[in-house]
């Protein structure tokens, strides 16, 4: 659906990244197509959304300009310094503009991570998308807008404003996840430079390398194969490592595979995925592992009998059983929040890291949009602390008053505590189940994203942003190493939209791409998940139906929550052979404020073209 043209606001910020130092206006970019990206980047759909932009940036590079808006949820993303550091780190190539007040997530009325506005070469926006998957039809597009102004003389060709920053020299850069070797040393992934590394037992010695270093998906030999910004490691059993035919598992998270790495020779094999990101429905059936679509595998761990992997794309945990070579889903409904309760219906967000404790009971997970410690034990899930997604900050004590800020990294130690990398903090904190709180043993980190415990008993930090693993000094997990932190509390604070008490229509809209219309073909199109938090803000209108619209009614009583939504519709390709089918997904965390003057309407946009 198109509407009449607006003109795009101007961009303002605290900052430029990736200009050369030069301050970009919409002037600048006049004549170019430009995609105004909003992202924030500790959302793992913004960073699926970067990879969907990159193909897009090399087709159209002569007439099309992206230029990253970044708008934080966390305190820590407002921090320029962390969000030059993760310009770098996930190889973002193009102008990027920190918003950290959210004044330009404002002016372009966003509502949702990630979302993205199309501006044409007039300087008007003639579309506005939320979500992921849109890839296709912005190729469209920009095809109709580069006919359209080249014809009227108002495309100017050549090349864009960015341009790219030096690259230091570390023997690591944003290393993610790392696993300790029997006869000791380390491998680690080697992130930013897709590659997996073994240290020498001084956790700094550079061993040898897996990979070719560039960003790739081949398989082969260790110096002709590829990752792209590898994360989780997981050393398998001898047993069945030697079944399976390899040693090592590897999440490659970009690429949705897992790799499996025969350590003596340094040879990589695909051993589930097909690079292809998930877009489907959720079942719990075993698939065969190499013909099933992955979505960010960021962690894997040996639980269970089985690899767990962490999938953080779709906020779920899935399995992988090495030897009969088949995976599925393991917890989570794909739901993104915070839910306990018996496999597999429980709701995850954004699961980044995972340990199993040295008995096998229990699987600890590193939750880290909650900015929660949860676990696994005995078929359900638990949450030993953190309070939800909008929740976070640096408190020790009591595990129900703690706080954490996105966590990437768990450790589970023989005394059946954990170490948590407590990455947006820059700590690491240990949970004691015994008494049930929270404590702070190391801080002043860069990004810990891992936490590993050596052959010898010693602690080793994965310090990404340092590009470095730094060991804790001994006694730091003592009573008397462990210190207890009173810091801030922190809530997400996003412009809320105001609405009135009493009745509200709640509208999805959603437009198929170009080329696509909705498919049934296995049953309802579209599906439409309403919660609340807290639960008391709906009286009516919570729960799933199958239609995009929904009568809400908002309690007069509460005078300010956050309505989580969760849509998605079924499309296939029109009129073709073979249509190809897709699933587009999208979860709003809407901060609402009841007033009298509030609207008894909400709009969302899911998916389309739409000004």
């Amino acid at each position: 659906m198109r509407t009449a043209r607006v003109r795009a606001p101007e961009l303002r910020g605290r900052g430029w990244l990736n200009t050369g130092g030069k301050d970009l206006t919409l002037a600048d970019l006049r004549g170019k197509v430009t995609i105004v990206d909003f992202w924030t980047f500790c959302c793992i759909n913004c960073l699926h959304v970067l990879d969907e932009l990159r193909p897009l940036e090399e087709e159209f590079g002569d007439v099309l300009v992206v230029v990253g808006v970044h708008s934080p949820k966390f305190e820590h993303e407002r921090d320029p310094d962390a969000l030059a550091a993760a310009v770098e780190r996930y190889g973002v190539a193009h102008p990027v503009l920190d918003d950290p007040d959210l004044q330009m997530w404002q002016q372009y009325a966003a509502k949702a991570w990630p979302t993205l506005s199309v501006i044409d070469p007039e300087g008007y926006v003639v579309a506005s998308m939320a979500g992921e998957g849109h890839a296709e039809g912005l190729a469209r597009l920009i095809t109709e807008l580069i006919e359209t102004h080249e014809a009227k003389g108002t495309l100017h060709r050549g090349s864009g404003p960015y341009v790219p920053p030096a690259e230091p020299e570390t023997a690591l850069r944003f290393p993610g996840k790392a696993v300790a070797l029997e006869g000791g040393g380390f491998l680690v992934t080697d992130s930013a430079r897709h590659s997996v590394v073994e240290l020498a037992a001084d956790g700094e010695t550079v061993v040898r390398r897996i990979g070719s270093g560039t960003r790739g998906r081949a398989d082969g030999a260790s110096a002709e194969s590829s990752f792209s910004e590898p994360q989780g490691l997981c050393l398998l059993p001898r047993q069945t490592a030697e079944i399976a035919g390899y040693d090592l598992v590897v999440a490659d998270t970009v690429n949705h595979l897992l790799r499996g790495v025969r350590l003596a020779t340094g040879e990589v094999l695909t051993v589930a995925g097909t690079g292809r990101q998930w877009r489907s429905t959720v079942d719990n059936h075993p698939h065969d592992a190499v013909s099933i679509d992955l979505s960010s595998p960021w962690d894997v761990a040996w639980y269970d009998d089985r690899v767990i992997i962490a999938m953080a794309g779709i906020h779920q945990l899935w399995w992988f059983d090495p030897v009969k070579r088949t995976a599925g889903v393991y917890a989570g409904t794909t739901v993104e929040a915070l839910r306990d309760g018996p496999l597999p219906d429980v709701w995850m967000a954004q699961p980044s890291g995972l340990s199993a404790s040295a008995d096998g009971r229990r699987l600890w997970v590193a939750d880290s949009e909650t900015s929660a410690l949860r676990y696994v034990e005995d078929g359900a899930l638990h949450t030993a602390v953190g309070q939800g997604l909008f929740d976070f900050g640096h408190v020790d004590g009591p595990a129900a008053e703690a706080l954490l800020q996105h966590p990437l990294g768990v450790c589970a130690l023989p005394d059946g505590s954990a170490l948590v990398a407590d990455t947006y903090n820059g700590a690491v904190r240990r949970f004691d189940p015994t008494a049930d709180a929270v404590s702070t043993v190391a801080d002043g980190l860069g990004e810990p994203s891992d936490v590993v415990l050596g052959p010898e008993g010693e602690v080793l930090v994965v310090e990404s942003s340092a590009h470095r693993l730094t060991r804790l000094a001994p006694g730091a997990l003592s009573a008397a190493g462990a210190r207890t932190v009173t810091g801030q509390r922190h809530r997400t604070e996003r412009p809320p939209t105001e609405l009135a008490a009493g009745e509200v229509t709640l509208e999805i809209v959603f437009t198929p791409a170009p080329g696509q219309k909705l498919d049934d073909t296995f049953g309802p199109s579209t599906r439409l998940e309403v919660s609340a938090s807290p639960p008391e803000l709906l009286v009516e209108g919570a729960g799933s139906t199958t239609e995009l619209t929904r009568r809400l009614v908002i309690n007069p009583a509460v005078s300010a929550g956050v309505l989580q939504v969760v849509a998605q519709a079924a499309t296939c390709d029109a009129d073709v052979e073979h249509a190809a089918c897709h699933l587009t997904r999208q979860d709003w965390g809407v901060p609402v404020r009841v007033t009298d003057a509030g609207t008894g309407r909400l709009p969302l946009i899911l998916r389309g073209l739409d000004a």
